[in-house]
């Protein structure tokens, strides 16, 4: 017998061992497809899946309530469930199972999506908030000016250590989403506020960002570095922090500096396949949500141009 109970325990392996994929990513298709094997039942034969258990499945998600915000299941996070579904049945096809065709399992249309980024003045207002006489003022500011001038994710930005980062030739390479190497560069603004950070460090702690103060002068312990390495969520309050304090009325968060970074790189002429390469994204579409702001800079040369 086929039960999805039995083929999703080798579907795991298969992406783990033979796909290489991050323990995130094993850990996303986990989640995902447990709520379909709930659904669906964990023991019943794939051979009984039909076309109207998806549309019911679709229908599930699309009411389904998040336990931490207490809000529906956005379009995007639904998809990401089909998503993980569709690579499962493709995956178990290839075997010889019989089952519904993955190419049948269709994904909920999104709307367009826009960016929310910063304007120069904004970004001024932002960086000049912070107190740097204080250590965690200059932690701080090494955050945001990093998040602006690199365009890191800030789960990248966390998992930095200080032996990974250049600061005289200001670059570095980090391992992002599908763990893909992508250089990095800092201007160096960036630059100069690390490295006043790091000089007001006396712990021999390997993360590049540590949460509270100082720290202790001690020999050094990964284990204990990791334990004070800054959070994501810290990170985030940071950036939504200086954001209020510079009374941007906008939802600031570490993304919008990415955000920020990629549209600065636009405007003042960049290619969009370079922007692609510097952000880490695997597909130029993924890229293209910027093309507003190209539109926009085409529309201006347009009409200096075209008398």
């Amino acid at each position: 017998m086929n039960s999805f109970k039995t083929w999703f325990e080798r579907f795991l392996i298969y992406v783990e061992l033979e796909k290489n994929r991050s323990p995130k990513t094993l850990e996303n298709y986990q989640h995902y497809l447990s709520r379909f094997g709930e659904f669906f039942g964990e023991e019943k034969d794939l051979s009984q899946l039909q076309l109207v258990d998806i549309q019911q499945f679709r229908l599930k998600l699309n009411r389904l309530e998040d336990e931490r915000t207490h809000r529906t299941l956005g379009i995007k996070t639904q998809n990401y469930h089909l998503i993980a579904l569709r690579a499962f049945l493709k995956y178990v096809t290839k075997h010889d199972v019989s089952t519904l065709a993955p190419e049948k399992v269709e994904l909920s249309k999104i709307p367009e999506r826009t960016v929310e980024f910063l304007e120069t003045e904004e970004l001024v207002r932002i960086f000049q908030t912070v107190d740097r006489t204080r250590i965690s003022g200059k932690r701080d500011y090494a955050i945001l000016q990093m998040l602006y001038s690199t365009g890191l994710r800030v789960s990248e930005l966390g998992n930095l250590n200080r032996e990974s980062v250049d600061l005289k030739r200001r670059e570095f390479m980090i391992r992002g989403k599908g763990r893909k190497q992508r250089i990095v560069f800092m201007t160096e603004l960036a630059a100069e506020a690390l490295e006043q950070y790091l000089n007001m460090r006396i712990d021999n702690f390997e993360p590049l960002f540590l949460s509270g103060g100082r720290g202790k002068k001690i020999d050094l312990d990964i284990l204990q570095g990791e334990k004070k390495r800054l959070s994501v969520r810290s990170v985030q309050n940071i950036v939504s922090k200086y954001a209020r304090r510079a009374g941007i009325i906008k939802t600031v968060s570490p993304h919008t500096l990415r955000h920020s970074f990629a549209t600065t790189l636009l405007r003042n002429g960049a290619d969009i396949r370079s922007v692609q390469e510097m952000l880490g994204h695997a597909s130029i579409t993924t890229t293209q949500i910027y093309t507003h702001i190209t539109n926009s800079r085409l529309r201006e040369v347009h009409e200096k141009f075209h008398k």
